[in-house]
């Protein structure tokens, strides 16, 4: 009683096996076949199964009798001709495309052997489409047909095989299951040798196909609606249904199984299917006519049904028509297990309901979706094209087919541009992979060979216009006739304010200019400041912004400039960091309602030439660097006229900071040869002059502003480092001037940076690390001597130490008045925070945030830098 079964199975799986070890043979073979030879072997298959395609059109027929021979004749051509057409030029072997500019190649290989599953509705057609698609894509197939169309579905294989060895494939590149069983089938979808199942068949074999735990490409079934809306062209409509309906009787699982129409015309409609003989089934014969057609356990229809003729569907349920009725027509309400006929129904079986209104038109078609047809095809006749786009895009359907019959639609190609093929994907509505109609290019592994290359870099500068007096090209510019001069109330109390006025008034048309001053601009500007400055630019709406000052106005002024511009733009989103400006997650919209003039006061910031604009929130007190090239000033106005009366002490912390933004830009991962040498200028000219303009030197002011520029146009395309990142925590948790955080951090990240990373920069253009040298080139540059590396960064920092001493600056934390025991309290926060500053992604190594408490901690100690 148990040996039978045991050596049965055994038996089936040793068959099993002995196809799959030759599929393989054959595999293997194939990976030296090129695309020439491939397509030529394809392209004999085709024609080989296009000489025969009558003839198993009738062996189709003669086995399963159902449907009608000349439509699987027609079939057998599409699987032949339309198929190889698709499918004649792609690629499919080897290097399909060589992108150069984005240095990618993609290779094609076969996913293996496939296991290939065939249905009783469309024996024939489905082999030699599938066929045709495996072996376009080197991939040997194993079938296994339904056992009631065995016969006819092996006889095209052997077609397609025969061809495929004369024309010089290798044997066993189509294999079949000689003795058909749902054992077998089970066997070979789950033999590890298989590597894909593409399966056409019941939902059973379907569901199989998927639990294999392997890549499958399955289809769901059909309960396609028609929609026949009021503006259709009812003669075309009707004809494209009775002709859908009518093809191989129905079998093709895209046909309309259910017409939905509008009440307005309705009765039109039917007299027209009446016309070319449509029986409509009367009230009193539906159940007959159901209870015929559908298996009350299973729900489907029965096993007989699909492709049976409208008059023998009726002579089963007794009901009498005409001979020459084509289809059968119930006029029926209600969608589900109470209405059988609302199923789908594979035969000329049409159920027909009258919508009183569009929305009660679109609500049935979704219920007959729901019911059994999620995710296949939707139809719709309408001559309306917004209504078309409306039912499209309501419809839970991969295939919505518009004026077409819906049979030779959904496969594709014939009536519309669609992929053709006979396995219609139904994506996760019907529970399946995909979504689209399968081809070639479903059963192909695509690899990328993805080579190295740099991100396309950039260099976005305002138009910039420097020399003594140089305000007066506000008397040229064009297009200004209201502006918003933003600034703080130092540069109104001391005239600079007036200074830019009266270049405005000097315009020809200078009487008519209107002018409003901001000047409520406080150190480290706040958002609250933005949102009053906002709310005054909004009821003024200038189309000039002149933004006059240090850092503070100029960035608030940046900000105010962006929200006028965006109403909608959020500061959290503004404020979040990015590693690639060019695919930040929040991007800045482009402004367009006011041309933005950044005059600078003082020599550090660089703002007027940059991308960034600082900001602290009001509510956290945190200062975040916001970033995008829409902050990008149009015009810069570089005039030493405005700094010749600035404090000293302000002096020394914004020439140190424009010494850390040439820094920093010298030795980003980001920095360029164009941004470099701007770079090695200002940091130059800031050791050349800093000194001398502290003490009052004109000539040395004059040049520092130029420094200040340089660096701003340097690390507004360059980017910055972590010493900016951490001073940025500094100044905001314990109120310090930003250039003083910039000086004390100085030392120590340079230390930092110029030793090996336990952590290294990801940045393509970056190719190894290099921050050492990249400091040692800076310091000569700047006159320093060593004959190592590390002689040279340490006497870049000695030298940087001299000049901040030489301006009165002391470097550490706690002799500017910081606490310790308030510093110990905050830096495990603030270090957290340095690490999510937008400057730390540009640093040349990655930092850990442990790195950047140490830092911290040597800031406030001024560790090996004061005594």
């Amino acid at each position: 009683m148990i040996k039978e079964p045991q050596t049965k199975k055994v038996d089936v799986n040793q068959s099993i096996e002995k196809l799959v070890a030759a599929g393989h043979v054959a595999l293997d073979k194939l990976d030296q076949f090129d695309q020439e030879t491939i397509d030529h072997i394809v392209h004999q298959m085709a024609m080989a199964a296009l000489d025969k395609h009558m003839l198993l059109a009738k062996l189709a027929y003669e086995e399963t009798g159902r449907g009608v021979i000349e439509d699987k004749a027609v079939k057998n051509i599409y699987a032949s001709e339309y198929i190889w057409h698709s499918i004649a030029h792609d690629k499919t072997v080897g290097v399909i495309k060589d992108d150069k500019e984005r240095q990618l190649i993609t290779v094609a290989e076969p996913l293996g052997v496939i296991a290939g599953i065939t249905p009783v509705t469309n024996p024939t057609s489905t082999t030699i489409f599938k066929s045709l698609i495996a072996v376009k894509t080197r991939n040997p197939i194993i079938f296994a047909f339904h056992p009631q169309a065995q016969s006819s579905s092996a006889a095209a294989a052997k077609i397609l095989l025969d061809a495929a060895v004369e024309a010089g494939a290798p044997e066993n590149i189509i294999q079949w299951i000689e003795q058909p069983s749902l054992e077998a089938t089970t066997a070979l979808i789950n033999n590890d040798g298989v590597a894909s199942v593409l399966a056409t068949g019941g939902p059973g074999m379907v569901k199989a196909a998927y639990s294999t735990g392997k890549p499958a490409l399955g289809v769901g079934p059909g309960n396609g609606p028609v929609y026949i809306e009021k503006t259709a062209r009812i003669k075309r409509a009707v004809n494209d249904i009775l002709l859908s309906k009518t093809f191989d009787n129905g079998m093709v699982c895209a046909s309309e199984n259910s017409a939905v129409v509008d009440d307005a015309i309705y009765d039109e409609v039917k007299a027209e299917f009446k016309a070319h003989k449509a029986y409509f089934v009367a009230k009193k014969d539906q159940k007959a006519l159901s209870d015929a057609m559908f298996d009350e356990k299973r729900g489907g229809v029965k096993g007989p049904i699909p492709g049976m003729s409208a008059v023998k569907i009726a002579e089963l349920a007794g009901i009498k028509v005409p001979d020459d009725t084509k289809i059968l027509v119930a006029e029926i309400t209600g969608v589900g297990p109470q209405q059988p006929l609302s199923r789908e129904k594979l035969a000329p079986v049409l159920s027909m309901y009258r919508a009183k209104t569009q929305a009660e038109a679109f609500q049935t078609c979704d219920d007959l979706l729901h019911f059994g047809g999620l995710g296949h095809t939707a139809v719709i006749q309408s001559e309306d094209d917004d209504l078309i786009l409306k039912f499209g895009l309501k419809m839970k359907a991969s295939r919505v087919i518009v004026n077409t019959p819906s049979a030779l639609g959904g496969i594709g190609n014939m009536y519309n541009e669609m992929i053709p093929s006979l396995t219609l994907g139904t994506g996760s509505w019907g529970k399946n992979s995909i979504s689209h109609n399968v081809s070639s290019f479903d059963l192909l592994n695509v690899k990328t060979i993805a080579k190295r290359r740099n991100n396309m870099q950039w260099v976005k500068l305002p138009r910039v216009y420097f020399e003594k007096t140089s305000v007066r090209y506000l008397e040229d510019m064009p297009d200004v006739k209201k502006v918003m001069l933003i600034t703080g109330p130092s540069m109104v109390k001391y005239g600079y304010a007036d200074i830019v006025v009266n270049e405005l008034k000097r315009r020809p048309n200078g009487n008519q200019v209107q002018y409003e001053i901001f000047s409520d601009i406080e150190p480290d500007p706040s958002t609250d400041t933005v949102e009053r400055g906002v709310q005054q630019i909004r009821e003024f709406e200038p189309d000039t912004i002149i933004a006059l000052g240090g850092g503070s106005p100029l960035d608030a002024a940046k900000n105010m400039w962006l929200f006028y511009e965006h109403p909608e733009a959020s500061f959290f989103g503004a404020k979040q960091k990015f590693l690639d400006i060019r695919k930040r997650t929040y991007r800045f919209g482009t402004p367009n309602k006011a041309k933005f003039v950044a005059i600078p006061t003082t020599s550090g910031t660089g703002s007027e030439v940059t991308p960034f604009a600082v900001i602290t929130d009001s509510k956290t007190h945190v200062k975040y660097p916001l970033a995008d090239y829409a902050l990008t000033p149009d015009v810069a106005i570089v005039d030493s006229q405005f700094i010749e009366t600035v404090p000293k002490k302000t002096i020394a912390y914004s020439g140190l900071d424009v010494l850390t933004h040439a820094t920093e830009s010298f030795v980003s991962a980001l920095a360029s040869d164009y941004t470099r040498p701007w770079s090695l200028q200002a940091a130059k000219l800031v050791f050349d002059n800093l000194t001398a303009s502290y003490n009052g030197d004109a000539h040395a002011r004059e040049e520092m502003h130029n420094a200040s520029t340089l660096a701003g146009m340097a690390f507004g395309n360059a980017f910055l480092g972590i010493n900016h990142s951490v001073a940025h925590k500094l100044g905001g948790e314990f109120g310090l001037a930003h250039g003083l955080c910039i000086a004390i951090t100085y030392p120590h990240v340079v230390r930092y940076n110029a030793t090996e990373p336990r952590k290294l920069q990801a940045w393509p253009k970056y190719e190894y690390f290099r921050a050492n040298k990249d400091y040692a080139d800076l310091a000569r540059y700047v006159g320093v001597q060593g004959t190592t590396d590390e002689e040279l960064v340490e006497g870049l920092v000695q030298k940087f130490i001299d000049l901040a001493h030489s301006v009165g600056v002391e470097l550490s934390l706690k002799a500017n008045g910081v606490k310790k025991a308030e510093f110990d309290k905050a830096v495990d926060n603030m270090a957290e925070l340095a690490y999510e500053d937008q400057c730390t992604t540009a640093n040349p190594k990655e930092p850990l945030i442990a790195d950047l408490k140490q830092i911290m901690i040597d800031d406030f100690e001024g560790t090996n830098v004061e005594k």
